[in-house]
């Protein structure tokens, strides 16, 4: 099972791998294109670790607030048992491989 943190380097890595994808001139123009559509669409990396802190934070605040008032409403309590997208492993913990 894939962890949240090997997740979310993965995405990240996956963007660097499209531009290189796309800026590699030995490669055909058809797929460097294709890399260029795609990540015209792609989170940047910086996005994907926002994410991941306010993902965290999201549900920290929920805790205090379960915590201080009671069961959550299934809304939102919902939350509390999901497993994160991403995490904030921050940029350092990506390997530049």
């Amino acid at each position: 099972m894939t962890k949240v943190h090997e997740r979310t380097r993965s995405v990240v890595q996956t963007e660097r791998f499209l531009q290189d994808l796309a800026h590699d001139a030995s490669v055909p123009e058809s797929l460097r294109l294709r890399a260029k559509g795609l990540l015209r669409h792609y989170p940047a990396a910086s996005d994907i670790w926002l994410a991941g802190k306010l993902e965290e934070r999201r549900k920290a605040e929920l805790y205090l607030v379960e915590e201080k008032h009671g069961p959550l409403p299934p809304v939102l309590g919902v939350w509390l048992v999901t497993e994160l997208l991403f995490s904030d492993d921050g940029p350092d913990s990506v390997s530049r491989t």
